[in-house]
């Protein structure tokens, strides 16, 4: 990770702005910015930018952020007595470093994850707040090449994850049963080729008619019978960064209905990977995955857009959706899951990670999407 690269970049964007300072409070921003990521529960922490970097911290996250953040500093707050310092609130510290920007001058925040009091604490100390979490969206959307390495290797545990769940597949099985094959082979992979590496797992496999139409619905321990429609959702994340698979399968032999749904779901997905490529509008992919279903007179069951940019999180900016015309660029990443949800019928929905390159988009994510291999 360049995270130089990307912190001059800010800071030019900051100097180009007139922005002062910023503080950043999105956890995959501060990944993005200084490889530091850690599991916050009621803790705030806080990525701070002036002339130097800094990281403001809980005293329990201490040691994490001294040995993996790229900050120039580590600036710990405590919520024990026998710290040996003062400071026992983020507050504290936001306080100080915002003193070192004059009064009135610009402050950058990302809008969408500032805590409302730091918020109305910084517009009533005087400073005009504005947002810099839309700009670090934008340099996230290009993919660098170590990060495209990264999706690639978080695309080949995905396939192995997702081949060896579906191989659990047949009546009498759980949902749970069905994501648990794929998680043993998904940790015995990593702990082989990944030594010390860190993953993070999405998988649920909602199951038969009533469940299968809930697009995100957890496993829980409903066994799978004869005539489900089960959508097999996954996402593995390796080291910070994640590809996602998803496939839907139909146990027995499908109802007329069914069949017809799981080929418009199959061809409304095929049609978006070979139409995105450089160029295009967000909602042009949207809208040749749409036309499939409305042609079917299933265009009322696809009840969400048909993909979302992927890389640190899980759904992440650009979406590819109907009412967003940006274009697409070489070097960015995409889930492309057109779905339908069809009440007594099933849900029907196929998803695969997508690198954009110069000419369209090239696959990193793989398992046969025919309904024969999809029936079990």
């Amino acid at each position: 990770m360049n995270s130089t690269k990307r912190i001059n970049r800010l800071k030019e964007y900051m100097k180009e702005q007139a922005i002062s300072a910023v503080f950043v409070f999105n956890p995959d921003h501060q990944f993005y910015l200084t490889n530091f990521k850690a599991l916050i529960y009621s803790r705030p922490i806080i990525f701070h930018l002036q002339e130097k970097t800094a990281m403001i911290v809980p005293g329990l996250e201490e040691t994490h952020a001294m040995e993996h953040s790229h900050a120039d500093d580590v600036l710990v707050y405590y919520e024990h007595p026998d710290a040996g310092r003062d400071e026992t609130s983020h507050m504290e510290h936001i306080s100080a470093l915002v003193k070192q920007s004059p009064k009135s001058s610009k402050i950058g925040v990302d809008l969408a994850f500032i805590p409302g009091e730091v918020l109305f604490y910084l517009q009533e100390s005087g400073y005009q707040v504005v947002d810099i979490g839309q700009f670090i969206y934008q340099m996230r959307f290009i993919k660098d090449e170590d990060e495209i390495h990264m999706l690639e290797q978080a695309g080949q545990l995905v396939n192995l994850a997702v081949s060896k769940s579906l191989a659990q597949i047949k009546a009498g099985t759980t949902e749970m049963e069905i994501d648990a094959g794929g998680n043993a082979a998904l940790f015995e992979a990593t702990a082989a080729q990944y030594p010390d590496s860190v993953i993070d797992i999405v998988v649920m496999s909602p199951s038969g008619l009533k469940r299968s139409i809930m697009p995100h619905v957890f496993s829980n321990t409903r066994k799978i019978e004869a005539g489900d429609v089960i959508i097999h959702s996954r996402q593995v994340g390796l080291n910070g960064y994640r590809a996602e698979l998803e496939r839907t399968v139909i146990v027995g032999k499908p109802t007329s209905q069914q069949e017809k749904a799981f080929q418009a779901a199959i061809e409304s997905q095929q049609r978006a990977i070979d139409f995105i490529k450089p160029g295009v509008k967000f909602s042009e992919v949207d809208g040749v995955a749409r036309e499939v279903f409305e042609k079917a007179g299933l265009e009322k069951y696809a009840i969400h857009r048909t993909g979302h940019g992927i890389g640190i999180s899980a759904h992440e900016q650009p979406f590819l959706r109907y009412d967003h015309h940006d274009v697409v660029e070489e070097g960015m990443a995409f889930s492309i899951e057109p779905g339908i949800y069809i009440p007594g019928v099933g849900g029907f929905r196929h998803s695969d990670t997508v690198l954009i390159t110069s000419d369209g988009c090239r696959l990193i994510t793989e398992y046969p999407r025919d309904m024969e291999s999809l029936l079990f």
